[in-house]
C-alpha cells in the first residue's frame, strides 16, 4: 500500500485549510506555492474533494477553499479515500475481491482482513486536526 502524489498532496493541501481554518479561504496558487505544487494538479485535487463535500470553494477576488467542516471532524481516511478510493492492503482485502484469483480459500486472507481493519481503523481516527500538533 503506497499512497500517489493524489492522496500525498491532497493531504498536504488539507493540512493549509486545517491550520488556516476559521480565517477565511486560501487559493489555490497560495496552498501551491507554499508546497511547491501546480497549481492545475491542485485544482483537480480539490475538485475531488469538494465533490465528497470535505472543501466548499469561495468565488471571487478574496476566494479560494475552506474545509467544509472543522478540522476535528474530518477523518484522514475520507481525505484519502477521497483522492485515492478505497485503499486496499491487498486484493485479498479489497472489497470487490474480483481482483484475487483466490477469494475465500487464501490461506492468508485472514491475517490480511485483520490488518486491513488496523489500518482502515487508524486512518479513520485521527483528523486533519491531528495533522496541526
Amino acid at each position: 500500500m503506497k499512497l500517489s502524489t493524489r492522496g500525498r498532496y491532497g493531504l498536504m493541501a488539507m493540512y493549509h485549510l486545517a491550520e488556516n481554518y476559521g480565517e477565511g479561504p486560501l487559493s489555490v496558487n497560495y496552498i501551491a506555492e507554499a508546497e511547491d505544487l501546480s497549481v492545475a494538479y491542485l485544482e483537480q485535487l480539490f475538485s475531488r474533494l469538494k465533490t465528497r463535500k470535505l472543501v466548499k470553494s469561495i468565488r471571487g477576488a478574496q476566494g479560494g477553499y475552506v474545509l467544509a467542516r472543522p478540522p476535528e471532524e474530518i477523518a484522514i481516511g475520507d481525505v484519502i479515500s477521497a483522492l485515492e478510493g478505497e485503499m486496499s492492503f491487498s486484493c485479498c482485502s479489497a472489497e470487490d475481491e474480483i481482483s484475487c484469483e483466490r477469494g475465500e480459500a487464501c490461506s492468508a486472507k485472514s491475517i490480511l482482513d485483520r490488518i486491513q481493519a488496523q489500518v482502515d481503523s487508524v486512518l479513520d481516527s485521527m483528523t486533519l486536526a491531528d495533522m496541526r500538533q
